[in-house]
Formats: C-alpha cells, sequence, structure tokens
C-alpha cells in the first residue's frame, strides 16, 4: 500500500505542477476563462475577481503540486488536494451537463479538452486524491516546520514571479495557436477527409393547435402533409468535426472589405498592431506603435492596426495622437488570442508570424533599420536565452532546499 500512496502521490504532483505551470506562463489568457465563467452563470458582479483568481489558482495548483512530489506538509497538502478536486469535479460536472462553456481551462490553451473529458479526467484524479487523503498521516514526518515552509515559501515566490513577468510580457512558453513561426494560412485550412460536424435538423410543424417534429436523416421519416404549416427548424451539433487551430481570423475594412488573403499573402514585413479596446489601450504603448507606423511609411515594411472598437473611437484617437495608423476589424476574440496585450504586436511576412511584443516590448524605428529577419531571429534568441535563465534558478533554488531539507531528514 505504501508504493501505491507514493506513486498517487507523484502522479498527482506531476500533473497539478504541470496544470498550475501552463496557466502561470499566461496568467491574463486564464482570466477570460473566468469572465466567460462569470457570464456564463450569471455573475457578472464578479469580475472584479478574474484577475486574482486567475493568480490565485494556478500558484496554488503549482504549490500542492510541489508540495506532493516532496511529500512535505501532507496533511495540509492532502487537504488542499482534496478541496480542490472536490471543487472542480463539481464545476466540470455541471460544465459537461449544461456545456456553458465549451472549453473549461483546465491546461490553459497547453491541452485542450472537451467538458466530458474533463469530468472523466477529474473522477480518475478524485479517486487518486482519496487514496492520498486517507493516507496522509501515514506518510513519513519531514525534518522540520520551518525547514519545508521555507521551501514552498520560495517556490511560490519564484512562480509568482514568472507570473508577474508574463503578465508584463510574452508568456515564457507560447501554447498560442499564433505563437511565433505559425503558418496563419495552413492554420486555417482543413485537412481532405477531416470529420465534419454531426448535425441533427428538427422541423417543426403545426396544424389546428397539434405540433409535429420531424428529424431529419433519420430513417422511416414520416413527413406531414401539405395541410401542416411549418413553424421552425433548430440545428443541433452532435459531435463537433475537425476545427483548424485558426478559424475565425479576418481583417476587414470598416466598410466591410475583406483584406485577409491579401495581407495573408503579401511577401514584405507587415507589422499588426493588436488593440481589442483602443479607448482603454496603454497609451504609452500606443505611441511607441505609432512610430514604427510612421517608420513603416518609409516603404520597408507595411502597418496594419486591428481593433474591435467603433469607427467613432477610432477617428477620436487617431486625430489626437494616432495619425500614422491605419485601423481596420477584426473580432475581439480573435484579439484576445492573437496578443494578450492592449496594445500588442506582431510581425508577419507571407503569413508566418516571425515575432510577437506586448506594449512593454515594442522596438524602436532605430532597432528596424537593419536586417528584420535577423533581428527578430536575435530577439528569439534573446529570449530562449532569459526563458533557460529562470528555469535554471528556479531548478538550482528547488535542489539546493530539497537537498538540506534531506540532510536534516537524515540528521533526525
Amino acid at each position: 500500500m505504501k508504493i501505491v500512496r507514493t506513486v498517487c502521490r507523484i502522479i498527482v504532483g506531476i500533473v497539478f505542477i504541470y496544470s498550475g505551470f501552463v496557466k502561470g506562463i499566461d496568467p491574463l489568457g486564464f482570466s477570460y476563462k473566468f469572465h466567460d465563467y462569470f457570464a456564463a452563470f450569471h455573475m457578472n458582479f464578479m469580475q472584479f475577481l478574474e484577475m486574482p483568481l486567475s493568480i490565485f489558482f494556478p500558484a496554488a495548483e503549482f504549490l500542492i503540486g510541489v508540495a506532493m512530489i516532496l511529500g512535505i506538509r501532507m496533511k495540509i497538502a492532502s487537504w488542499a488536494l482534496l478541496l480542490f478536486m472536490v471543487f472542480f469535479t463539481v464545476l466540470t460536472f455541471i460544465l459537461a451537463v449544461f456545456n456553458p462553456v465549451s472549453d473549461c481551462g483546465c491546461f490553459g490553451d497547453a491541452i485542450k479538452l472537451t467538458n466530458w473529458q474533463t469530468f472523466d479526467k477529474n473522477i480518475v484524479f478524485m479517486a487518486i486524491t482519496l487514496v492520498i487523503f486517507y493516507g496522509r498521516n501515514k506518510y513519513p514526518h519531514g525534518s522540520g516546520v520551518f525547514s519545508e515552509w521555507l521551501m514552498l515559501g520560495i517556490v511560490l515566490s519564484g512562480f509568482l514571479l514568472i507570473m508577474i513577468y508574463c503578465l508584463n510580457h510574452m508568456p515564457i512558453i507560447d501554447f498560442r495557436p499564433y505563437k511565433v513561426g505559425t503558418d496563419i494560412v495552413k492554420s486555417m485550412e482543413t485537412p481532405m477527409g477531416a470529420p465534419q460536424d454531426s448535425i441533427r435538423s428538427v422541423l417543426t410543424y403545426k396544424k389546428n393547435g397539434e405540433i409535429k417534429k420531424v428529424v431529419l436523416l433519420k430513417e422511416n421519416t414520416q413527413w406531414p402533409d401539405s395541410t401542416w404549416k411549418f413553424v421552425e427548424a433548430k440545428h443541433e451539433v452532435i459531435k463537433e468535426g475537425y476545427k483548424p487551430p485558426i478559424h475565425d481570423f479576418s481583417i476587414k475594412t470598416f466598410d466591410g472589405n475583406d483584406l485577409t488573403d491579401v495581407i495573408l499573402a503579401n511577401q514584405e514585413y507587415s507589422f499588426i498592431l493588436i488593440t481589442r479596446d483602443l479607448s482603454k489601450a496603454s497609451q504609452t504603448g500606443l505611441q511607441r506603435a505609432n512610430a514604427i507606423a510612421k517608420y513603416c511609411k518609409t516603404g520597408r515594411c507595411k502597418f496594419y492596426a486591428l481593433t474591435s472598437s467603433s469607427q467613432t473611437v477610432v477617428d477620436s484617437l487617431k486625430k489626437t495622437f494616432l495619425p500614422d495608423m491605419d485601423f481596420y476589424v477584426t473580432d475581439g476574440t480573435t484579439l484576445k488570442t492573437i496578443n494578450r496585450a492592449n496594445p500588442g504586436m506582431m510581425l508577419i511576412r507571407d503569413g508566418i508570424v516571425l515575432a510577437q511584443w506586448h506594449s512593454n516590448d515594442f522596438p524602436s524605428p532605430f532597432d528596424l533599420q537593419g536586417n528584420l529577419m535577423a533581428y527578430t531571429l536575435s530577439k528569439g534568441n534573446s529570449k530562449a536565452s532569459n526563458l533557460l535563465a529562470w528555469v535554471m534558478v528556479f531548478a538550482l533554488l528547488s535542489i539546493l532546499l530539497a537537498f538540506r531539507i534531506y540532510q536534516l531528514r537524515m540528521k533526525n
């Protein structure tokens, strides 16, 4: 039984660390999921909790996972694990039955699960959790309260620093459909032979107060005669087919002209400004973007500003301090998916994403005067180096403290 408890502890620890990490590196994206939850359950009065919850839950998950892996503070960690699993098992059951949102977001953008798949996963982990919880008093005691809480405190501090960094810059690992290197055109295509949506259509007819429903594609369908009056048709998706990673990307003028294909086929470098709500965008970021737009007018590259704001808002700001930008319309949800920042920016060429920037990291026109490809590659290498440094420091602290705890245990 000891081996079973240890295996359960390790499995839960790995899953909780992974789940907390993939959400923690994109806290703003996770806050959008809380927004969907509150809207679906008519709890808009709780929207002020979206960001605090998007920080609390990943951090708590990550900390519980670390405690499970190291086997420290097991009584408290077991209670926290049980409360987590009970809450989310009930929540995912409700989501599976009523389907108010299509994806629970339990693994961020890294892994997409249907609501029923998520519920089934939680049932399995609920069973593992019960094994851990009922055996919580049988796990070996640690070397001391102080050393174990010190370990967890440093892990939590390091994780919170990573979350703060990702809030003010780009995620250190990008799982979104528009990450650097993505071919937007290919990501919008549906492969040959891909499964299509399975749809059931129900037609409603009425005569003399009596209602008759006809299900299309059903065997032995009995159609009503011409004396019946057609009322309505309802279409229900029974089973979803293949959906491309990018399926809602479009760029239109305010007059409704679609420029998507033209812009994606352009062989020149194109800077794409992302500002879903222009009235709430960082003015410093917009001014930096306007400097890039002005530079692009020299002919070296193109510049497009995408927004879901009204033309009235656009015209007002364009007159005041954004004279060099040309604005186009894109759906707000799509803009939030492309880039979390408001404003954010990406660089594309021939439909391929070459770079993504938070407004805090916009390049200056001086940076763009050399070879743009070389510049984006150097910035990509720099970002990879920063990520490696974060991971190495975080791992080093964890190893040193874990070793110290081991020493204290052996001493005791």
